[in-house]
């Protein structure tokens, strides 16, 4: 063969292999179907149960009776008979004032009344005498009626007596100053044998009720409707005050109590109306001035439909759940009827459904779920002992 037409052959052979070699490394790698993979949810089962509604609104504590103890008459300050922060009932003696100079004031309205009064009686007996004497002329009867005329006066002078004695013994009774109200004693303003005076604005302490109290709270003015019902109910409406804005904690609640008064007018610059409610407050967990989160029961759903609130997506144009059916999920349309941080209520599924709580981003309608289960609690170690 001649050594061109060998050369000739061998390239056609060197291409041959070349092209087949890159055909194989470029050949398309035939798709493999994969498996479909399970998505890991944590799910939750439609409860039905009795759920109470509620509105809240920020409140501050007051007192029903708080009230500044002020001297009705002037005078020196003689003694303090209350400690500050002392508990007192109404009527209780808290502090007294030098009362010399009223009760000699009292000691002669009383002398003068008794000397009117036996002015008194000696006009009456003239009197008598001289009506005796008018039958048959003895006296005049311009006498006769002059005696009537001081007598009279004489009687009206006794009266007037009598009002001044009354007058003292009520400025008497102000040289003690006795609690109008059963409350607290605050912090004092003044010691004794300061000299006090009824123009003094200040006052010697404050006496404030601290069991029962109340809450004064503002909602928006939408809710008049609601409160009037709630106001002509049978039984009033519970309240719950709370410090701060959790009402989850146990040791959040300072109190329970019941509504008691709408205000008459709302406030046009704020759209809000004000609210009252009274707590019983033994345990004196509110103060007055206090800032608490007042919650108000509006309503209660009987046999209502409960999510926790991480259950309930958000659509387009409607709030759905997944329900788990079998090893796979659907897409359920709901409507939130309530909700609050604790619970939704909803309707478009039946009790005991599980829903998806937990893992729904990776879901669509048809998806292949895996559900966990919760996991176990932590158990600390008991430590070795010694």
């Amino acid at each position: 063969m001649p050594i061109a037409k060998k050369t000739v052959v061998t390239a056609t052979l060197l291409l041959a292999i070349a092209a087949a070699a890159i055909w194989f490394l470029n050949k398309p790698i035939s798709p493999r179907l994969a498996a479909p993979t399970a998505i890991p949810v944590r799910v939750v089962q439609v409860v039905q149960q009795d759920v109470a509604r509620y509105t809240s609104g920020i409140g501050s504590v007051q007192s029903l009776h708080s009230v500044t103890i002020r001297p009705q008459v002037d005078g020196i300050l003689t003694r303090l008979r209350v400690k500050e922060g002392q508990w007192v009932k109404a009527g209780d003696l808290l502090a007294t004032l030098d009362d010399r100079s009223i009760r000699a004031n009292l000691d002669q309205a009383r002398a003068q009344l008794a000397q009117n009064q036996a002015q008194l009686q000696v006009a009456q007996i003239n009197l008598k005498r001289y009506k005796l004497l008018s039958v048959d002329d003895g006296v005049s009867k311009q006498t006769y009626d002059q005696q009537v005329a001081l007598v009279n006066q004489l009687n009206a002078t006794a009266q007037g007596n009598q009002a001044a004695i009354e007058a003292t013994q009520v400025q008497l009774s102000y040289t003690q100053i006795r609690s109008p109200v059963t409350g607290r004693v605050g912090i004092r303003t003044v010691d004794e044998g300061n000299f006090l005076r009824v123009t003094d604005t200040q006052g010697l302490f404050s006496v404030t009720q601290i069991d029962p109290i109340a809450v004064e709270f503002s909602l928006p003015q939408q809710m008049l409707p609601t409160l009037q019902q709630l106001i002509r109910a049978p039984e009033p409406a519970a309240v719950q005050a709370y410090l701060g804005a959790d009402s989850n904690s146990p040791d959040a609640l300072l109190g329970n109590g019941h509504l008691t008064l709408i205000d008459n007018q709302i406030n046009a610059g704020t759209g809000t109306i004000r609210v009252k409610a009274e707590f019983d407050n033994a345990q004196q967990k509110l103060w007055p001035g206090q800032l608490v989160t007042v919650k108000i029961q509006t309503a209660l759903d009987q046999a209502a439909l409960t999510v926790p609130p991480n259950v309930v997506q958000r659509g387009l144009d409607q709030h759905f759940v997944f329900r788990v059916k079998g090893q796979h999920v659907e897409s359920v349309p709901v409507q939130v009827l309530y909700q609050d941080s604790g619970l939704n209520i909803i309707s478009g599924v039946q009790a005991g459904d599980v829903l998806v709580s937990d893992g729904q981003s990776r879901l669509k309608p048809g998806s292949q779920v895996q559900v966990l289960s919760d996991p176990p609690p932590l158990v600390q170690a008991s430590e070795p002992k010694p």
